[in-house]
C-alpha cells in the first residue's frame, strides 16, 4: 500500500512538472514559466525570478447544483460573470495560482490570466477515479499494469499538447 502511495505521489510531480515545463516552454510571448533545479533543489521561476504559489484547489458550483453542474457549460455571460466574482475575491486574498482538473478551455484559462494575473494549473486525476484501457473503463487503477500506465501517459500527453499555448 505504502509503494502505491509512493507510486501515485510520485507520478503526480512528475505530471506537475512536465505541465510545467511544456506549459511553459509554449507560453511564447507571455510569461515564461520553469522548473530550475540547482545544488538547493527544484523552484518554480516565472521570467527567471522565483515563484511561490499562493494557490487553491477552484471550482464553481452555485448552490443548489450538484457535481453534474458545468459552468463551460453556461451562457457567456454567466461565465464572466462568476469568473468576475470569483477571481477578484481570489486576488483580494493574494491567490496567484488556481488548480483546475481538465474541462475548463483554453480561452476562460486566458480570461482568468490576462484580467487578474492568476495562474492555472491543470491538474489530471491520473486515474485516482479510474480509466480506459484499450476500451474499458477500469475504476480500480493498477498503476503497475503497463497498459494502464500507457493509457495514462497518453492522455496527460493530450492534454499538455491541447493546453500548450494557453496563456
Amino acid at each position: 500500500m505504502q509503494k502505491r502511495k509512493r507510486l501515485i505521489r510520485l507520478s503526480s510531480l512528475i505530471f506537475f512538472i512536465f505541465t510545467v515545463i511544456v506549459t511553459g516552454l509554449s507560453a511564447k510571448e507571455f510569461d515564461q514559466v520553469m522548473v530550475v533545479q540547482d545544488e538547493n533543489g527544484y523552484r518554480l521561476q516565472v521570467q527567471g525570478e522565483d515563484f511561490f504559489i499562493k494557490g487553491m484547489n477552484w471550482d464553481y458550483y452555485p448552490i443548489g447544483t450538484t457535481y453534474t453542474y458545468s459552468i463551460w457549460n453556461q451562457p457567456d455571460d454567466i461565465i464572466v460573470a462568476a469568473l468576475d466574482n470569483e477571481m477578484s475575491l481570489l486576488k483580494a486574498m493574494g491567490v496567484n495560482t488556481i488548480r483546475q482538473y481538465v474541462g475548463i478551455p483554453s480561452r476562460w484559462i486566458e480570461y482568468i490570466y490576462k484580467k487578474y494575473g492568476i495562474y492555472t494549473v491543470l491538474n489530471h486525476a491520473f486515474g485516482r477515479y479510474g480509466v480506459e484501457v484499450n476500451g474499458a473503463y477500469i475504476p480500480h487503477t493498477d498503476y503497475a499494469d503497463p497498459d494502464t500506465r500507457k493509457a495514462l501517459l497518453n492522455e496527460v500527453r493530450e492534454m499538455a499538447e491541447e493546453y500548450k499555448d494557453t496563456p
